[in-house]
């Protein structure tokens, strides 16, 4: 008997939602127990990887949690650890704990398992959305008339980083509506970007450098504010612990960069596109001598959802990413993704596993 890739048989995608919403589908399993949800369809393995990608296991934890609360709790934090790379070629278990229900918070555990084992664990924290309270409620007026509701709003402590500007002093600005430049061979997926900028990138102080890359999901989510989140989360996860390869400048492809001239023209036109996009320049050659990625793992995630109500992750929304450390064989990045209109959407921190290829050492002798 082969392997299944999910539990049941997958239905077919519905037109009307957009692409990312039926990645992220999840299906209750009422007849195993309580709270306990499987992904609808194969998630995405991608290409040299070692697991699935780590942006949909987030996301389908979220969307499979928010399934046991009422649609105006929002999620607005998520704490995950990546313990064992994920197989596409399994189904996938989420089991949700019910840790806490109050009148304004909520706390769910989530266990996403194949064959028994955890691959993934992570603790999400709700709040209730104050614009769904009752207009009916009493509310009262000073003598300014100036609501009580709106008095204590502007009592609150509140401030939030602005979206970057560019050279010319002006925030910066999304592609346009119809923007479809991108190139074929990374136009696949449910999300759509635009290439990466890498600022100061000729600094020789990675934590000085930034990147900078516009993202938004491919038709229009029409799940409600619950998919909008999950959407945001998924991508939270691109190009993320891989940042450090860019602000360090490491060559990251299974072959000496030395080497590239030697490849077919197909290949070599891959590479060269990649990089790229990626902003590490025109000339992959310009690599020769630099150090080799050996591992690079994601070992936890953090999402911070500042304005929950304001995620339209069908919109342009702008990523920028820096380090503000790396060292012991781990690295942290910290993730600011803004709305177009300069709303700081969320704050996102990732510690990763990064080993370089080390070199062979010559002249070894036999332990013999």
């Amino acid at each position: 008997m082969t392997d299944r890739t999910t539990l049941l048989r997958p239905p077919p995608e519905d037109p009307n939602k957009a692409q990312i919403e039926n990645a992220l589908d999840v299906t209750e399993l009422a007849v195993l127990g309580p709270n306990i949800f499987t992904n609808t369809r194969q998630p995405w393995h991608p290409p040299g990887a070692r697991g699935i990608y780590g942006g949909a296991v987030i996301a389908m934890c979220l969307a499979a949690a928010q399934r046991t609360l009422a649609s105006d709790f929002l999620v607005h934090s998520c704490h995950c650890y990546f313990l064992l790379a994920g197989s596409s070629e399994l189904p996938i278990l989420f089991h949700v704990e019910q840790v806490r229900d109050g009148r304004s918070f909520a706390t769910r555990t989530v266990q996403a398992r194949q064959r028994g084992r955890c691959i993934f664990t992570t603790t999400i924290s709700f709040v209730r959305d104050s614009s769904f309270s009752s207009s009916s409620s009493s509310d009262t007026t000073n003598e300014d008339g100036i609501s009580k509701k709106e008095e204590h709003k502007e009592l609150a402590v509140r401030h939030a980083s602005e979206i970057p500007r560019g050279e010319d002093g002006q925030p910066l600005r999304p592609p346009p509506d119809d923007y479809a430049d991108e190139p074929e061979l990374v136009a696949q997926g449910p999300f759509q970007g635009s290439p990466m900028t890498l600022v100061n990138r000729n600094s020789s102080k990675p934590g000085e450098k930034k990147t900078r890359q516009w993202v938004r999901a491919r038709g229009r989510i029409t799940g409600g504010q619950a998919a909008q989140l999950a959407a945001l989360a998924y991508v939270s996860d691109s190009y993320f612990i891989g940042t450090l390869t860019r602000l360090h400048k490491l060559w990251r492809f299974p072959f000496r960069a030395e080497d590239l001239d030697e490849l077919p023209s197909d290949l070599k036109e891959k590479v060269t596109t990649l990089h790229r996009w990626e902003g590490m320049g025109d000339d992959p050659r310009e690599m020769v001598g630099r150090p080799t990625i050996g591992m690079m793992v994601s070992l936890d995630h953090t999402i911070y959802f500042h304005e929950p109500t304001r995620v339209r992750a069908d919109d342009w929304m702008l990523t920028e990413m820096e380090s503000p450390w790396a060292g012991d064989g781990r690295g942290v990045v910290m993730q600011k993704i803004f709305a177009k209109d300069g709303t700081l959407l969320a704050t996102c921190v990732q510690e990763g596993l990064v080993r370089l290829q080390q070199p062979a050492s010559e002249n070894k002798e036999s332990k013999l």
